[in-house]
């Protein structure tokens, strides 16, 4: 045994497959995400794979899911599947009234069309808030389009309003492939998975031990693809495709921290909800104390998809930007010296009347991460989660990726000071009373878990 071989990384670890610059592409707005999709909808000949957290019942979702209704009886040999989350999918929206939710509209289409298309609900906890699917990537035929969005009105900009997210385009059959089997392997014949265009759709308390069996293997596997033969040279642009699912053998979860821990230079985090895990946050507060750079982009709490405006009435989910808020003030407080120097930068980003979804790693303008993952504790532990590793050490990507960010800065401001932030006094009296008890109850602690 040679104890002076050299140690392989993490990354070198990974199975990786090799694209070429041309083959990634960059949407960089909502409008021409949802052109793009139903364009890929329409040419698609072999296969049409969707995931998501949720397909809505509403303008944007019904255009949709009529669009591949449509290419399905176009070619009826067109191989489609859908998976959505099965808790999600059966009830209506938060601060509505209560509706069986989306699934009306699945069992409409699936009656109204000669050649159906089979919605699958996948449960991952018998209770929604304690973990859904979150999955993210469709797939048409050899093309995997990855966003961090669902489906729906405010997230494709169906009329004005959008909720701004990331939009990847990649050209691979070995991607799209390994896609495709991981669904089919562990969802499509999974006992705890049922078809949301039946009626007679088992109850969640029922599937409690298929779910179980289903977790507990999903804890074990990972995207299966089929890896380059030939040596990974500095010249590749190499990706791989990575599950996250709690436990300890989570890539996923491993490959943010090493994102950020192995920063040579610099560091960029998007998220939506600021509430770093703790291994984040030490791997954060580690780069800054080394001197290098950091910049995370987080969301006004008005641009957060649970604010409500303070003309509406409020609920209790409408707690959840002003949690997360104070959450992004601590952290500031912690680290303000840090802001000083100009080593650390946070961008709220805000364009009125619209929301923020971004998230995903950029280090060293070489490795990126795209990912539906929060990069908070929810997702860190509950939700099964999913992203892409791109690895690209020669930079051939770096000015797309370089105008992606510069579009998101747009609409950044730069927080100077944690002063900068609004103080629990000043929010909605129905906020600051509500933030009152879950500190007086001692559920801080509960909820940092769960958000």
């Amino acid at each position: 045994m040679n104890l002076l071989a050299k140690k392989v990384s993490f990354f070198d670890s990974l199975p990786s497959i090799k694209i070429k610059e041309q083959d990634l592409s960059i949407i960089e707005s909502t409008a021409n995400y949802k052109a793009k999709m139903l364009a890929l909808i329409k040419s698609a000949k072999k296969r049409i794979y969707i995931t998501t957290l949720y397909l809505q019942d509403d303008e944007a979702g019904q255009e949709i899911l009529s669009a591949i209704y449509q290419a399905k009886q176009k070619n009826p040999e067109l191989e489609v599947k859908l998976f959505v989350d099965f808790l999600r999918a059966q009830r209506g929206l938060m601060g509505f009234a209560k509706s069986e939710g989306n699934v009306l509209l699945y069992r409409e289409m699936h009656a109204k069309y000669k050649h159906t298309i089979p919605i699958y609900g996948v449960p991952v906890k018998s209770k929604e808030f304690l973990g859904v699917l979150h999955l993210k990537g469709f797939v048409f035929d050899d093309t995997v389009l990855y966003s961090g969005s669902s489906i729906n009105n405010i997230y494709l900009q169906q009329f004005e309003r959008y909720r701004y997210d990331r939009y990847h385009l990649i050209k691979s059959k070995l991607l799209s492939d390994a896609f495709v089997n991981f669904l089919t392997q562990n969802f499509v014949n999974n006992a705890a998975v049922k078809l949301l265009t039946k009626y007679d759709v088992a109850s969640i308390k029922s599937l409690k031990n298929d779910v179980r069996r289903m977790k507990l293997e999903l804890r074990k596997t990972d995207y299966a693809i089929q890896a380059i033969s030939s040596q990974k040279s500095d010249q590749d642009i190499l990706l791989t495709p990575l599950l996250g699912f709690g436990g300890r053998r989570n890539n996923l979860n491993k490959a943010i921290v090493e994102l950020i821990r192995g920063s040579k230079k610099k560091v960029v985090i998007f998220t939506p909800y600021f509430n770093f895990p703790s291994k984040v946050n030490r791997s954060v507060r580690k780069l800054l104390k080394q001197g290098k750079k950091v910049t995370i982009v987080v969301g006004d709490k008005t641009a957060n998809d649970f604010y409500i405006p303070e003309d509406q009435p409020f609920n209790k989910a409408g707690i959840l930007p002003y949690i997360y808020e104070t959450s992004l003030k601590r952290f500031l407080r912690a680290n303000q010296k840090y802001v000083d120097k100009g080593v650390l930068d946070v961008y709220l980003w805000l364009d009125h009347g619209n929301s923020f979804h971004l998230k995903g790693i950029s280090s060293d303008q070489s490795n990126y991460l795209i990912t539906g993952h929060n990069i908070n504790p929810r997702a860190w532990r509950l939700d099964i989660e999913n992203g892409i590793l791109i690895q690209d050490k020669s930079q051939q990507l770096k000015a797309k990726f370089d105008s992606e960010l510069s579009q998101v800065m747009k609409h950044c401001t730069r927080i100077n000071h944690f002063e900068d932030i609004d103080t629990p006094e000043t929010y909605r009296p129905e906020a600051q009373k509500l933030l009152k008890r879950v500190k007086m109850s001692k559920l801080d602690s509960l909820l940092n878990r769960l958000l």
